[in-house]
């Protein structure tokens, strides 16, 4: 409410930091390890970023890469942290374990998020390397020590079977699941059409290597034509989209995800808020001005961050597309505008919370409350 009040003066609620984009995973939904030349955020650069006046003792930091642990500067970085900023998370692949479980003990992130997108077959196909073993070992090490939060990608290259799995050891170890879903992140490199692609398609396919990824990039164009009838089965093939039933003792992921089909066919139409105090920092120093777009608000090498995300020119920026984007579906941010959408519902009901804000809808019908689109 304060971001929407004074748009010049915000403060960041959540601050993304990819320091890096090297990476030792080989996964097929995110294509950062292949990227050349590999590129890092100083930890001189990454302290002057946290000296800015809108981030605030509450700002929520998030460590990433790439592989964050593989950042020259990483035990620098979180020492700084865990010094002078304890509220921060570590996000990992989990490849080196050792590795991950002496750095969380040591530097006691706030958070640490894990990826684990399937079973142990799955997971080899799916994100190149065979770490479904140090996944757990890491889990099994760690739940009793930081809050763990097991990160699944729903995706082409798995199905809902594997996020059943997930979500199995998510309940059998007591920690979290975030589910997200595959999308178009120009950050990220990917080459399938997430609006055009199904849940499963191309499960167990080949492992990628790294002159398969130029391949695959010189040939995007084609892939991208994939036909209308595939893009179709994506949004109507009940069998493809089988959501399991213990998803829904997950309810922010459920939600989410049985919201997905309603957003695929252009029925439901969110705002999105979380562009007003969540901040995103690649490696090349560029702030974009959210995960999906391109559109870059400034550069840190350039400017501080206290220009570039209260300008007149971000004010505009924010409140444009704000207003008019809904043009993805990323975790990061409508899981953000369901739980706002859906707490203002649940004290002032729908009619209430269109005014306060704006015009919204769930389905087709712009009559209907969340409860009544998805059924509980």
């Amino acid at each position: 409410m304060h971001n929407h009040m004074f748009p010049m003066h915000k403060r960041v609620s959540s601050l993304m930091v990819y320091a890096t984009d090297l990476c030792d995973s080989g996964c097929k939904h995110c294509l950062i390890w292949a990227k050349r030349p590999v590129t890092h955020l100083s930890m001189e650069n990454i302290e002057k970023i946290m000296k800015s006046k809108c981030i605030h003792p509450s700002t929520s930091v998030g460590l990433e890469g790439g592989e964050f642990l593989l950042h020259p500067q990483a035990d620098e970085i979180l020492k700084w942290f865990s010094d002078h900023h304890p509220n921060f998370d570590l996000f990992s692949n989990c490849l080196k374990p050792e590795n991950l479980i002496h750095s969380v003990e040591k530097y006691k992130p706030h958070r640490l998020y894990i990826s684990l997108d399937g079973n142990e077959s799955t997971y080899l196909h799916m994100r190149g390397k065979d770490g479904y073993a140090s996944v757990l070992h890491v889990i099994e090490n760690l739940k009793n020590k930081v809050p763990v939060f097991v990160m699944f990608t729903l995706s082409p290259y798995n199905d809902f079977n594997d996020l059943a799995h997930v979500a199995e050891v998510c309940k059998k170890n007591n920690v979290f699941l975030r589910v997200g879903i595959y999308n178009n992140i120009p950050f990220f490199d990917t080459i399938e059409n997430a609006k055009q692609s199904f849940v499963g398609q191309y499960k167990n396919d080949e492992v990628l290597t790294y002159s398969k990824v130029k391949e695959l990039r010189e040939d995007k164009n084609t892939v991208e034509s994939t036909s209308s009838e595939k893009k179709s089965r994506a949004i109507n093939d009940n069998d493809a989209f089988n959501i399991p039933e213990t998803i829904k003792e997950f309810k922010e992921n459920y939600d989410y995800i049985k919201l997905y089909k309603n957003w695929l066919s252009g029925n439901l139409r969110l705002k999105c808020n979380s562009i007003l105090d969540s901040v995103i920092i690649l490696p090349d120093g560029s702030v974009p001005i959210c995960q999906n777009l391109s559109i870059k608000l400034g550069n840190i090498f350039e400017n501080s961050l206290d220009n570039i995300f209260n300008s007149a020119h971000t004010k505009e920026l924010h409140h444009h597309y704000s207003n008019n984007c809904n043009q993805c579906w990323i975790s990061y941010h409508r899981k953000y505008d369901i739980v706002l959408y859906r707490t203002f519902e649940k004290y002032f009901g729908k009619r209430a919370t269109a005014k306060i804000l704006g015009y919204y809808k769930w389905d087709w019908n712009d009559q209907l409350s969340l409860k009544e689109t998805i059924g509980r």
